[in-house]
């Protein structure tokens, strides 16, 4: 897992509520056994049609959003099944930091488990950056080891993370690597 302490990119706005796991990734595309290759499938049956061709009403397919990797969402983003593809598409498309008023818990914590900034902001205050992304190229800066985000216009505004989870990301640790950290009493019982 990536290391990430701070992150400016440009944000999507995906203005819609409720976003479930198969929403973001359907279940057909799940028969991969790694955990890349899951981003062009994102978002499958809204970016594309029956045929495989893009929709171009569907925002994410406009060029303002080729290098997008904020995603601002509506409330309960990540409902649904406790699919770990969904952060695996959505940080194999490039989105490192997920900005929603709540999520599912079981998406929360697979998205911290997978290297997915999950930060949970007011519901005023996503309204805000949502009309900004929609208007016009809207990035801001998502600073984890303080636990705040600088916008545009230089308003800082603070979230909340448990530390347990805030260590793991800043120093990239996945469940693997917090258990090779005790590599040497491992070999010692095994002895």
């Amino acid at each position: 897992m990536e290391a990430i302490k701070k992150h400016k990119g440009l944000v999507y706005p995906l203005n819609r509520t409720n976003v479930d796991t198969d929403q973001i990734i359907p279940k057909q595309f799940l028969k991969r056994i790694e955990r890349t290759g899951f981003g062009q499938f994102l978002f499958y049956h809204w970016r594309f049609d029956d045929e495989g061709n893009k929709r171009t009403e569907f925002s994410l397919n406009k060029e303002a959003y080729n290098d997008a990797s904020i995603l601002l969402a509506g409330e309960n983003f990540g409902c649904g099944s406790s699919r770990e593809h969904a952060p695996w598409a959505l940080l194999d498309y490039g989105f490192k930091v997920v900005i929603a008023p709540s999520f599912a818990d079981i998406f929360y914590n697979n998205a911290l488990k997978n290297g997915i900034i999950p930060v949970q902001m007011e519901q005023t205050q996503v309204n805000q950056w949502m009309q900004q992304a929609e208007e016009s190229t809207f990035v801001i800066t998502v600073d984890l080891e303080d636990q705040y985000i600088v916008d545009a216009n230089q308003n800082i505004v603070h979230f909340d993370i448990p530390a347990y989870h805030k260590e793991k990301l800043l120093n990239g640790w996945d469940e693997i690597a917090l258990t090779l950290k005790h590599q040497d009493k491992i070999s010692a019982y095994e002895m």
